[in-house]
């Protein structure tokens, strides 16, 4: 687990590996774009709008960070506290480009942004082929001394019958990793 600051803002989190350098930082207005390209490359997430990505980072820059690659934009989560529940971090997604895969970047974000945020309980959905994210989830879990538990949440019919590709989105289970605190 790499070094954590107290608020991914006032420290971020430096691990060289090799000849390369990793920053684990909260994410700025001006990155807004780069997790919409980031989130576009990875051809499995639902991409929003360029302008839905700098409002998050605007809004939600705390709950949230962006990994950098030697000043590259390698990979981002990006998460929110829930209303009803302040103590639950969700996260919506997280991303890393193909180039900076096998690398245990998503880890070693979602690790920080735990370690910053400090919830009591984290929120995620995945779908059930989405070995990866379970993997990542289920090693939160494990290196927190946490429960994972699954329920389902969304099943297709609550999204729309299909989208221009003509695709349904596949129904979406909640996953839940607690006590983290």
């Amino acid at each position: 687990m790499p070094e954590t600051a107290d608020t991914p803002a006032q420290n971020s989190t430096d691990a060289s590996t090799g000849s390369e350098r990793v920053e684990i930082r909260t994410p700025t207005v001006a990155d807004g774009t780069s997790l919409w390209r980031l989130a576009a490359g990875t051809g499995v997430l639902d991409v929003n709008t360029p302008y839905a990505y700098i409002l998050w980072v605007r809004d939600f820059a705390e709950t949230s960070v962006i990994a950098e690659v030697d000043g590259v934009p390698a990979g981002f989560i990006s998460g929110y506290r829930r209303p009803s529940d302040p103590e639950t971090l969700f996260i919506w997604q997280v991303a890393v480009d193909s180039r900076f895969r096998g690398r245990r970047l998503a880890s070693r974000m979602l690790g920080t942004l735990v370690d910053s945020v400090a919830p009591r309980r984290l929120e995620t959905t995945i779908t059930s082929d989405n070995a990866a994210s379970i993997a990542l989830f289920t090693g939160l879990a494990r290196d927190k001394g946490a429960e994972i538990t699954t329920a389902a949440l969304f099943t297709e019919a609550d999204f729309p019958s299909a989208d221009e590709s003509g695709e349904v989105h596949a129904a979406e289970d909640l996953y839940t990793v607690a006590p983290l605190n």
